[in-house]
């Protein structure tokens, strides 16, 4: 750089690029490194750095993709502790967590050449203790191999291990490929390795071809020298450049150099800084080559705003027997594909089918339980109530109930053996805090919990739990009664609003056809008495569909057909309601359920550690003074007995699977209302956190998700029910066939209905009321004009009132008589005798 750099392309290394790019932002010389992918190396912090490959951002979200297409959640990282291997797991770091993933250990090698077997070794055999078995080789090509040769010898190239290599493993194989003719080839089986991706074109292939001719000319004995995809980058880098020179000159650019001052000081130091000249010119140099645009033999070479190379993409590739198979590719718009473009038709999301380590083509679990001799710690709660769910016997560490029982039938259903065993947690005297047992989870202290555990949402935020194998929720359970008979059952079935809204529709009803009907049918005429009667009868009589009377009008029968309907489901409904009212056994309680019970000052009882304490004065604000803590079914009975009048509660609360047992026998108590809340129990996890009525597990455990589907398998075969009824079901109380409470037809149900109606009734009287006006106005006794209004009014009622018959034979009479006078006074005038004659005749 003494002689005037304009440029610099390398180096191969990212720790030197680091070291150079310092030196050319200063020199503001252009640095080109077509093998520098450390991601932290950018444009931001080295203005005059140009990335002519692709940045290992890009390969980590590549790897992080293959995870998370697999499920899988944890890798371990292994990698050499400097710029290029800490940035690069960093980047996977960061990748990975954005699809809930993590590095759960990092193995890093020194950086340097004499890394002893043994050094390999001992971090292997920590690496194969740990539970995560997919494992991500972020090091030198020179270490690569080696660290797999030692991996195959400690069995870690078996069944159950995934390995991906970054970018170094597809590098040493297309560099050489004699490789896959050696005994070499037997530590890599199975391995995922990643490759820049570089398009087949003419260009490439005529490249190719006339390097080997070189290269064979140049050494015949070793055969062709094979270019791996950083020499095919380094060769579109010198273009990039000799373009980007080419268009400076073109546009007047000179080569000038300045000194810089602040080197002056370092003057006679051996490296010979202060000799060194400051491109006049090179930030336009640098828009030159960032303008570039041109095809290559990796494809197409052109820059985004950052510097680097647009459009990424990798090939993934599986290293089988003696070669190696492309199973899919990554570009950073389309993710994981198997075509080389992904909108292409044959193309589809995904991988082909790949060969693990083992030579199977099943997809690892990827993680396993640590090898390290420690059974899980599984917290029980013991509980002093409902032992039908968890209970220890006595004198002994067994433990026994439905919780455990669905537990350890789930554990039989896994593909692989859990070392466990059960820690009580509880001193035996009171029911444990659910809540406590939950954070002894979270800090580690047990690797799950079996227990009837209910899922609610703070608790999922610090815990994982199952799929629940039982489901629950909050009830209210109160003294009640049986309902004696009455006389009066048969008004039950509607309420009062209900009865009046129906008898007011039918007397309704009942007019509005008498008004239609009344100037054509004779059965809707006569005196007033006569009229209100028949108003009553028929309206009445529709009920039984009785009706005598006949509608001959067809407004009328309009709006008596969709009466009709009306009365048939009111009559269906009536008699559903009433024959269960009848032959249903009727229980009462003087609490309705949690909407009365929370507005009332009335004593609650709840079971002692449960989280319905706070649900009932969190979500319903219900003053804690009036929570009274019961510890089991003989105090829950106690305090019920009671009353609040003597130290007892009014109902009490708690969660359905309870109380089921609770009144299993107890025939004087019973749930009233409706369950107000949904929810499961399950098994609970941290890391390894299991069940609750539900399992509880530490947060994003693998366990969880496999005993999750063995709860499920439970479920369809039959096993969880047949486990419920050999704890759970025990009933000396008959409920079936008994009610709490009658459900009373209300009028909001059948609202629509007599809405219909109404506007049947409606229309048919306005279209009757418009038709007499305009038959009224064409009328020839009409009132004339100048009369009151009380006279019109009164004239016109009168002709309403008119059966219609009589109206059209005066009108008709009328017509006649008019049309006959005409006739004689037009005769007269030409034959007075005629007229004459047939009077006297008439007469």
């Amino acid at each position: 750089m003494e002689n005037d750099t304009v440029a610099i392309i390398g180096p191969q290394f990212s720790v030197m690029a680091h070291v150079i790019s310092h030196i050319a932002n200063e020199m503001q010389v252009p640095l080109l490194s077509f093998a520098a992918t450390d991601p932290t190396l950018t444009s931001l912090q080295f203005p005059y750095f140009v990335r002519t490959t692709h940045s290992d951002l890009y390969q980590m979200a590549a790897v992080a993709d293959i995870v998370d297409h697999f499920q899988w959640r944890d890798v371990i990282a292994i990698y050499i502790d400097d710029d290029h291997g800490r940035n690069g797991v960093a980047a996977l770091g960061d990748k990975l967590a954005e699809k809930r993933g993590k590095i759960s250990h990092k193995a890093p090698f020194r950086p340097d050449n004499n890394i002893t077997r043994e050094e390999i070794n001992s971090a292997l055999v920590k690496i194969a203790l740990m539970e995560s078995r997919v494992i991500v080789l972020h090091i030198y090509p020179s270490f690569g191999p080696r660290v797999l040769h030692e991996a195959r010898s400690l069995g870690m190239m078996g069944s159950g291990y995934v390995w991906i290599a970054t970018d170094w493993l597809s590098t040493v194989l297309d560099s050489d490929p004699s490789l896959f003719t050696t005994q070499a080839m037997n530590d890599i089986q199975g391995v995922i390795t990643l490759r820049m991706y570089t398009p087949e074109s003419e260009i490439k292939r005529k490249f190719s071809s006339r390097w080997n001719k070189l290269s064979q000319e140049k050494d015949p004995d070793e055969g062709p020298f094979a270019l791996n995809t950083f020499g095919l980058y380094a060769y579109d880098t010198v273009w990039v450049l000799a373009s980007a020179l080419d268009a400076f000159f073109k546009s007047g650019g000179t080569l000038s150099f300045s000194n810089d001052s602040s080197l002056n000081i370092l003057r006679g130091d051996t490296l010979h800084l202060d000799t060194m000249g400051v491109f006049v010119d090179g930030g336009v140099l640098l828009q030159k080559i960032l303008e570039v645009n041109r095809t290559g033999l990796t494809g197409q070479m052109v820059f985004g705003p950052d510097g680097n190379l647009v459009h990424p993409s990798y090939e993934i590739i599986n290293v089988i027997g003696t070669g190696i198979r492309r199973i899919g590719y990554w570009s950073e718009t389309s993710g994981l594909h198997t075509g080389e473009a992904p909108n292409r038709s044959n193309s589809s999301e995904g991988l082909y089918g790949i060969i693990w380590p083992g030579q199977t083509t099943q997809t690892p679990r990827g993680w396993v339980f640590a090898s390290n001799g420690r059974h899980l710690r599984i917290g029980v709660p013991l509980r002093i109530s409902y032992r039908e769910f968890v209970s220890r016997t006595e004198g002994t560490d067994t433990f026994g109930g439905y919780c455990i029982d669905v537990f350890t039938a789930a554990l039989n259903l896994l593909p692989y053996p859990v070392p466990f065993k059960f820690v009580p947690f509880g001193d035996g005297k009171t029911n444990p805090l659910n809540a406590k047992l939950l954070n002894m989870v979270t800090v580690g202290e047990f690797d799950a919990v079996v227990g009837d555990i209910t899922i609610t949402t703070n608790r999922t935020k610090i815990v994982d739990f199952t799929q629940p194998y039982i489901e629950s929720g909050l009830v209210v359970v109160a003294p009640i009664r049986k309902m004696k008979s009455s006389p009066w059952a048969f008004l039950r079935p509607f309420t009062p609003m209900m009865w009046f809204v129906t008898g007011m529709f039918f007397l309704v009803v009942g007019a509005v056809v008498w008004i239609l009907e009344r100037r054509l049918n004779d059965d809707f005429r006569g005196p007033a008495r006569r009229q209100f009667v028949t108003i009553i009868w028929f309206s009445f009589s529709t009920l039984f569909f009785a009706h005598r009377e006949k509608t001959v009008s067809t407004l009328g029968r309009l709006v008596l057909i969709i009466w009709l309907f009306v009365v048939l489901i009111l009559n269906s409904s009536y008699i559903a309601s009433l024959t269960s009212i009848l032959t249903v056994e009727q229980l009462s309680s003087s609490v309705k359920g949690i909407e009365s019970l929370a507005i009332s000052n009335e004593r609650i009882g709840f079971l002692s550690g449960s989280f319905a304490e706070n649900y009932l004065t969190e979500e319903l604000n219900i003053h804690r003074s009036r929570l009274v803590p019961l510890n089991s079914p003989s105090e829950y009975e106690k305090a019920l007995k009671d009353g609040p009048a003597n130290g007892g509660v009014t109902a009490i609360i708690d969660e359905r699977a309870y109380m089921e047992l609770f009144l299993a026998t107890r025939c004087q108590y019973g749930i009233v209302g409706q369950e107000f809340t949904k929810m499961g129990w399950g098994f609970v996890t941290s890391e390894w956190n299991m069940f609750k009525l539900l399992q509880a597990f530490p947060r994003e455990s693998p366990l969880a998700i496999d005993m999750s589907t063995a709860i499920l398998k439970l479920s369809e075969n039959g096993d969880l029910q047949r486990i419920h009824d050999k704890w759970l079901t025990r009933s000396a109380c008959s409920s079936e066939g008994a009610k709490q409470g009658i459900d009373r037809l209300e009028l909001k149900s059948f609202w629509g209905l007599f809405l219909l109606s109404g506007i049947a009734c409606f229309i048919a009287l306005l279209f009757y009321v418009i038709r007499m006006a305009y038959r009224f106005s064409r009328h020839p006794d009409s009132i004339p004009e100048g009369s009151s209004r009380s006279a019109r009014l009164r004239s016109f009622l009168s002709f309403v009132n008119e059966k219609e018959e009589e109206d059209k034979y005066v009108s008709k009479r009328k017509r006649n008589e008019k049309g006959s006078s005409r006739r004689v006074a037009h005769e007269d005038g030409f034959n007075g005798s005629s007229v004459s004659v047939h009077i006297e005749n008439h007469a």
